[in-house]
Order: structure tokens, then C-alpha cells, then sequence
């Protein structure tokens, strides 16, 4: 039989059998992908060298050995090649230092070229087979006569990535307007989805200087409490709907879905007063119409950085 065909049967795994895997992480606030620890026991933070599609990498252990489905990794499930030793550290802090060093040509490279590009960061791969150049811009860039020069420079095989803003924003970091690091490159593995209508419900102002970060994007943080406020809205009497009260017939004004506390309008003929129900304490008799809306629904994904 084919050796490559024998390996492929022997590394597949079915979708109910118990896997034993260990998460490792390449940068700080990357992704965590799972890998086999080839019988070999890691504790969160331990220093790895694994096989990777692009080759050997230096990673961390981020998630210590545990018992996973085979539907719930990526296959084919991939080898930590072993513990990282101390020439393997020397070796990956020497590439960060060379990296530095790359930026540096690299930018002086793009402004020779006048190329309409933002170098955003150098990376080389653990066995310095690789390098690539990660960059932002708004449109398409000819850089071949660039990545020329840089082969020439660097003796190895180059490779430049355009990223979208929210990526720029990952590797670059920073601080948000509320005064934290991004969460994008401090925690957040994975940019989630976001829209606008979850700030509505979470009546928050509709104006994108106030609910966008500091990329131009809507912020990520609207995401963390959009599950919970989707819950209370469910019985939550909606807007304008006609309500019946204690103190007699009403229409809903405002609502505070995780309080469930309600502000009703009531009508008689002492005049018009608006008054606070908690949700419990209301009977919807019609609901409201819903508002044309005033924006236009805006949808960014992980796809659409």
C-alpha cells in the first residue's frame, strides 16, 4: 500500500471518537488550534515546537491535554513535534530581533517604491524559511518589483499579505475608548460577529462616532451583552405597544429590558402622565408598529474586516 495513502487512513478520525488534544496559541491574543501531544503531557504556558502547514512553529500552550470529539477539530489533527528546549527560545527571541530589523528595511523599501501601502508587521517563520510582510491599504498594490528587492535583501522566500482594518488594528494594538487595550489584540482570539441592531436594543445612540472603535468598525464589545438583552426583550413589552396597567390603559415609551422596568404613557382626564411599570405588572393588550428605521443595518463579520 502507499505510504501516503497508509498515513492518511491512519490519521483519520472519526467524528465520535474521543480525541486527546492540546491547544496552542502562536501570538498572545491569537487563536487557539488544537494539536496532538503525541502522548506527551504540556501545561498551560509551556513553550512547544509543533508541525504546522508552513512548517516547524514555536507556540504556547494554551489549553493543557484534554478529551475532544473528532467533530470538533479541524482535520487532519496536526503534531506537537516536542517540548521547546532553550536554543529553541534563543532561536525564536533572535527571529523577533531580525524581525524588527526586517520592518525597518522593508519600510524604507515601500517609500524607495512609493507604493501606497501600511506596513503593519514583519513576521519570519521558526526555521527563517519564510518571511512575510503583513500591510493595510485602501486598494490594490503592484509590489512585485518590491518583493524583488526584498529577496535580494533577505535571501529567503518573502511573501506580503494585505490585512483589513480590524486585523490592522489586532497587531498594532491599543487603547479603546473606555480607556482599556483592544480587546481584539488583548483577548479576543476571533473577531465576532457585530451589528447595528444590537445596539439599538441595547439603546445605545445610533451615531457610529459613539458605537465604532477605534478601526472605523463597530465595536466588538457590542457582541458581549447582545445575548442577554436579546433574552429580556422577549418579555418585554415592545414600543408603542398599548399596555394595561394598574393605574388604567397606556402606551410603552421607554423600556430598560434588563431592569424590565417600563415608562407608560397613560391618557385621562387629569392629562397625560408618564409613569414606571415594572414589565410583570403590564398586560399587552395590542403591540406597537415598529419605526421606519432612521439607519441604515449594518452587519460586519470575521469575513468583512
Amino acid at each position: 500500500m502507499n505510504n501516503n495513502i497508509e498515513n492518511e487512513i491512519i490519521n483519520e478520525i472519526l467524528p465520535d471518537e474521543p480525541v486527546e488534544v492540546v491547544g496552542v496559541k502562536f501570538k498572545d491574543a491569537g487563536k487557539v488550534y488544537y494539536f496532538s501531544p503525541e502522548k506527551k503531557d504540556f501545561e498551560i504556558g509551556d513553550n512547544v515546537i509543533v508541525k504546522t502547514a508552513r512548517g516547524l512553529e514555536f507556540g504556547f500552550i494554551a489549553a493543557s491535554n484534554k478529551k475532544v470529539l473528532g467533530k470538533d477539530i479541524v482535520q487532519p489533527l496536526r503534531s506537537v513535534e516536542r517540548a521547546a528546549t532553550e536554543d529553541d527560545v534563543r532561536r525564536w527571541e533572535s527571529n523577533k530581533q531580525l524581525e524588527m530589523s526586517a520592518f525597518e528595511t522593508c519600510i524604507k523599501m515601500i517609500a524607495k517604491h512609493k507604493l501606497d501601502m501600511k506596513l503593519i508587521e514583519a513576521e519570519y517563520t521558526f526555521d527563517n524559511s519564510k518571511l512575510l510582510f503583513y500591510f493595510s491599504s485602501e486598494g490594490r498594490v503592484d509590489f512585485r518589483e518590491l518583493v524583488k528587492d526584498l529577496a535580494s535583501v533577505f535571501h529567503t522566500r518573502i511573501e506580503l499579505r494585505q490585512i483589513g482594518i480590524r486585523d490592522e488594528a489586532k497587531m498594532m494594538g491599543g487603547i479603546g475608548v473606555c480607556g482599556r487595550p483592544f480587546c481584539c489584540s488583548s483577548f479576543l482570539s476571533d473577531f465576532v460577529q457585530v451589528s447595528i441592531k444590537m445596539a439599538k436594543e441595547q439603546n445605545l445612540s445610533l451615531n457610529s462616532a459613539k458605537i465604532s472603535g477605534t478601526c472605523g468598525r463597530l465595536m466588538c464589545c457590542l457582541r458581549y451583552e447582545s445575548e442577554v438583552y436579546e433574552e429580556e426583550l422577549k418579555h418585554t413589552p415592545p414600543l408603542e405597544s398599548k399596555v394595561s396597567t394598574p393605574d388604567g390603559i397606556g402606551f410603552v415609551k421607554e423600556i430598560a429590558p434588563l431592569s424590565g422596568m417600563c415608562k407608560v404613557l397613560i391618557r385621562d382626564k387629569n392629562g397625560d402622565m408618564l409613569k414606571s411599570f415594572h414589565r410583570d405588572n403590564l398586560t399587552v393588550l395590542s403591540k406597537g408598529e415598529p419605526k421606519k428605521k432612521e439607519f441604515k443595518e449594518e452587519t460586519i463579520s470575521d469575513e468583512g474586516n
